[in-house]
């Protein structure tokens, strides 16, 4: 039997790098990630994984916050739609972080640089296939960078393709975006055989754990239903305001084309209490009083 677990639900995503015992995990995502010049070798997680944060509130954005040995500080979250502000809300939080470390008398010197890492269900950047785009303050002209910063790193998986028999020449950042997505899918035994070392078999048995833990598994559910009614809400919402704005384009024909046809204009208001299957009928209706009209002179 498939594990059946998502490590892209933040629930599951954030049991397994979020917490303190599992910290190889997560240096050897981040160092896929960022593929620093010197290697991640060891993080303090600064928000360890809390079964109340879940229990309180099913639908806050829960991320996964560590700083390194030098005192870098990394933020990694997981989005499950795009909307508009993304960019300019993971730049704010990334200032807000970066700033925040600062206390009266200290020296701005004593900053360590910001890493916020986005990874991204939908497409972001739709002109092109590039999936990890990294953002840092750079002089356009020179190219130069003012490094130990701000750092902000967006991964569209939804760009991903790889195959499983592709795995074994893949990067560590493509193995790992591979088993995000794909994991679930996987009985317990395949999985931990295509991911034999030690940071995805940490990451695989704590998956597994939670598929086969009732108290964890009933979070995960309620977890994914929290996701799937918000995402529900989203979709009524967009489907609705599509509908009011077919009604205001219905009720502005029937309005032009009676007054075309020398007929009583109905009050907008009068014709907004009628639902739109009924506006389109009476569209077609004048409209072909239109075309006979014209074709009869």
């Amino acid at each position: 039997m498939v594990i059946g677990i998502r490590p892209l639900n933040d629930f599951a995503f954030k049991k397994i790098f979020g917490s303190p015992a599992n910290k190889l995990a997560l240096i050897s995502l981040l160092n896929a990630i960022l593929n620093p010049q010197v290697p991640i070798v060891d993080v303090v997680i600064l928000n360890p994984f809390n079964l109340q944060d879940f229990e309180q509130d099913k639908l806050s954005i829960l991320d996964v916050k560590a700083t390194d040995q030098n005192g870098a500080i990394y933020d990694i979250e997981i989005q499950i739609t795009v909307r508009p502000g993304l960019v300019q809300r993971l730049v704010f939080y990334g200032c807000e972080e970066y700033a925040g470390q600062l206390r009266s008398g200290d020296l701005y010197a004593t900053l360590k640089p910001v890493v916020v890492i986005a990874l991204l269900k939908e497409t972001l950047w739709t002109d092109t296939e590039q999936l990890h785009h990294r953002f840092a303050l750079t002089d356009r002209e020179s190219g130069r960078e003012l490094t130990d910063t701000l750092s902000i790193h967006t991964l569209e998986l939804g760009k991903y393709n790889l195959t499983e028999a592709e795995l074994g020449t893949a990067t560590a950042l493509h193995r790992w975006l591979y088993w995000l997505i794909h994991a679930e899918n996987y009985e317990p035994e395949r999985l931990l055989e295509l991911f034999p070392e030690a940071a995805f078999q940490l990451a695989s048995t704590q998956l597994i754990s939670i598929s086969e833990k009732t108290e964890d598994k009933e979070m995960y559910d309620a977890r994914e239903k929290a996701i799937r009614d918000h995402e529900w809400a989203i979709h009524v919402a967009r489907d609705e305001g599509k509908i009011e704005g077919k009604i205001e384009g219905e009720i502005k024909t029937i309005r032009i084309l009676q007054n075309l046809l020398g007929l009583p204009v109905t009050n907008e208001k009068d014709l907004a209490q009628h639902p739109l299957i009924e506006l389109q009928a009476m569209t077609s209706d004048l409209q072909k009083k239109f075309q006979n009209r014209n074709h009869s002179q």
